[in-house]
């Protein structure tokens, strides 16, 4: 059933749920933002907070956090950026009409999604709107970005696709790929019957996987615009995605995570044990589990992938993503810091939990939020989880065994896709001890 996390940290600061967690790229700082209306910014270093963003007339519905400057967007129909060492507000942009749900800061441009049934571009320093994209007929929930680098060298769509391309998932139960330079739409992807919840790129075969309430994850190629393939086998809302190394996790209201082959759409693999709705999911490829005995430098060097989900009663769980096996590793003198793979997860069952991303086997659960987890990071040996409790919790991963899994036929060469920012690898010891 997998042992029991400690915290190291709780940290209580908010006076309201937490919406969401960004992880700076460096991987120094942390951001939350919260139904108090205020951002938070804090160490990873120590685990305190080290600046209050406040300005938002209403609450904080998502943020990112780059190395210099942290965007926020609010139900108040605004977007600011911040200065991260001083907390000031270094500009408001105004123009949406309704609740701003989403942003993506991207190749200089900041990108925004609202219930006002339009998505738009700014220019970061000015503050202006550059781009507008109305089309879709209910509120968009979501959007990514593919930039001009991921797409084909083609004389013929240099013009249309020289900015990139934006894709948008909304209620109104398509998605929808713009021209970023012209505004036009590219492309809409017909073949949901229920809202779009979520969405991830791939940037090397030009693919967008969506999620949707109709329980499917559907495949489609963004320059033409057709459905590659259907996942099928989830029995609820689909909630979240996460793509790494040509496999494709889900985490559903159907209380489990999934794990799929991207490029055929088998599905491989199910992390069940949540007793309520995945609200997070996040694979890292780079726990933390003590010193061993290690042959090579090769062995020494790798290590095993993890994968964490998140549920709707506020519990996470680890899964080890990669197996260990392969040739004999012979016996060195000296100890080596090893880690491994790892999905985690988090719940509206107010858990946290830890898989073995190969074998699925629960590794860990963190027990001690009070409500839904809607979001989590991880970086060096630390889980950093947030939750509608309004509380910030600091977990210990250290000690995750990776555990074989069945021999499997083997697969195919398969490239790598590298599309989020918020990778980190196994870091040195964060210097936090249990509370």
């Amino acid at each position: 059933m997998g042992s029991s996390g400690s915290a190291l940290r709780v940290c209580a600061d908010h006076r309201g749920g937490i919406n969401w967690l960004s992880l700076s790229p460096d991987g120094q700082r942390l951001l939350t933002g919260s139904e108090d209306g205020t951002a938070r910014l804090w160490s990873t270093v120590d685990g305190q907070c080290c600046a209050l963003l406040q300005g938002h007339e209403s609450y904080v519905t998502f943020c990112q956090l780059e190395d210099e400057a942290a965007f926020t967007c609010s139900a108040d129909c605004t977007i600011r950026r911040w200065d991260v060492r001083s907390g000031q507000c270094l500009q408001v942009y105004r123009g949406h009409t309704s609740i701003v749900n989403r942003i993506l800061v991207a190749n200089d441009q900041l990108f925004s999604s609202s219930y006002d049934r339009t998505a738009r571009v700014w220019t970061v320093d000015k503050g202006h709107v550059s781009q507008e994209f109305r089309g879709h007929r209910n509120c968009v929930l979501t959007l990514a970005y593919f930039a001009p680098k991921d797409l084909p060298r083609d004389p013929c769509l240099e013009a249309a696709m020289g900015g990139g391309l934006l894709v948008t998932g909304s209620s109104d139960d398509t998605a929808k790929v713009w021209q970023v330079a012209s505004g036009c739409c590219h492309q809409t992807l017909r073949g949901h019957t229920g809202a779009v919840l979520c969405l991830v790129l791939d940037a090397s075969s030009h693919t967008a996987f969506t999620g949707s309430t109709d329980a499917t994850v559907r495949a489609w190629d963004i320059l033409s615009g057709e459905q590659l393939r259907v996942f099928r086998e989830h029995q609820g809302s689909v909630i979240c995605l996460e793509l790494t190394d040509r496999l494709l996790y889900s985490g559903s209201a159907d209380r489990t995570v999934k794990c799929w082959l991207a490029d055929t759409g088998e599905m491989v693999r199910t992390f069940p044990a949540h007793r309520h709705s995945v609200s997070a999911l996040k694979y890292h490829s780079g726990t933390f589990l003590g010193r061993w005995q290690s042959g090579s430098q090769e062995a020494q060097d790798r290590c095993v992938s993890t994968r964490f989900t998140g549920s709707g009663y506020a519990c996470a769980r680890a899964f080890d993503a990669q197996s260990w096996g392969g040739g004999r590793v012979a016996a060195r003198k000296g100890p080596v810091d090893r880690c491994v793979s790892t999905v985690f997860t988090g719940s509206g069952d107010a858990c946290a939990r830890a898989f073995d991303a190969q074998s699925g086997v629960l590794q860990r659960v963190f027990r001690g939020h009070t409500f839904i987890i809607n979001c989590l990071q991880v970086h060096g040996q630390v889980l950093y989880t947030a939750s509608h409790d309004g509380a910030l919790r600091l977990w210990d991963v250290r000690g995750l065994q990776s555990v074989p899994s069945l021999p499997r036929k083997p697969a195919a060469k398969r490239s790598l896709s590298r599309l989020f920012s918020n990778k980190v690898a196994c870091a040195a010891s964060v210097p936090l001890q249990p509370a």
